[in-house]
This record gives structure tokens, sequence and C-alpha cells, in this order.
């Protein structure tokens, strides 16, 4: 007489319980980084707390907007591309951040970058830069 193994058994429930979570999982970041950026794009901040590369990633949030305070240039940076630690927080890039022309125009890094929101698409012709507040050009 044989019994039944615990694989058997169980191996089903834990396979659907950890589907299930991960399922969670997702859709907790994803909300996370929705309210981030709607925080950013309606209130212009603040930018703490917010939620962190891994969780930006796993949501499927590839593309940070920035915006230059200088010359206004609106940019998207890639996150699978940034070199920190999966669990940095968005905020901490925003020091990291300097505008290409206005460095140029200075003739050293000029650091203007404020964070907008996170995206899943890049800025082109079809999905145009986001505004800050419901006026601004």
């Amino acid at each position: 007489m044989t019994t039944k193994s615990r694989e058997h058994l169980y191996g089903t429930s834990v396979r659907m319980s950890a589907e299930r979570a991960r399922d969670a999982r997702r859709e907790a970041d994803e909300l996370a980084c929705i309210a981030w950026s709607q925080r950013m794009l309606g209130f212009h901040g603040p930018a703490q707390p917010s939620p962190t590369l891994g969780d930006a990633l796993n949501a499927g949030f590839r593309y940070l907007e920035v915006r230059c305070a200088g010359c206004d240039l609106h940019s998207a940076v890639d996150l699978t591309t940034v070199r920190r630690p999966k669990t940095t927080p968005i905020h901490e890039l925003e020091r990291h951040m300097a505008c290409k022309d206005c460095s140029q125009v200075r003739g050293r890094r000029y650091k203007r970058g404020q964070l907008v929101a996170l995206r899943q698409t890049t800025i082109s012709a079809n999905d145009p830069p986001s505004v800050w507040w419901p006026g601004e050009r």
C-alpha cells in the first residue's frame, strides 16, 4: 500500500498561491506607480515617497519623464539602463539628472531636472509629454 506524495497532495495549491501572490504584487506595484505619477502631475510633488526601480519595472513602467527647468525640454529616461540597485527609490534619481543642452551652454554639467511621471512608453508624436497641471502649455 502506498501513500500519495506531498507534491501530489499540495503541489497544485502551492503553485496557484504563488501565482496569485505574483499577480497581487504586480497589481500593487502598478497602483503605486500610477498614484505617484498622478501626485506628481496633479500637485507637482512631493516626490517622496516614491516606488522603487524594481517596482516600476515590475509594473511595466519602463520610462521616467524628466523636465528641464531651464529650457523646458521633456525627455524620457529608460529605467532598464539605469545602473542603480532595484531597491533605489525613483526620487533619488532626480539629483543625477542633467540637461545636455543647458550643460553645453554653460560649459559644465548643469542639473535642473524635475521628475514629471512614470511612463509605459517613450515620448513620441503619438504619445506627447505630460502636462504638469491644467492651463500649462
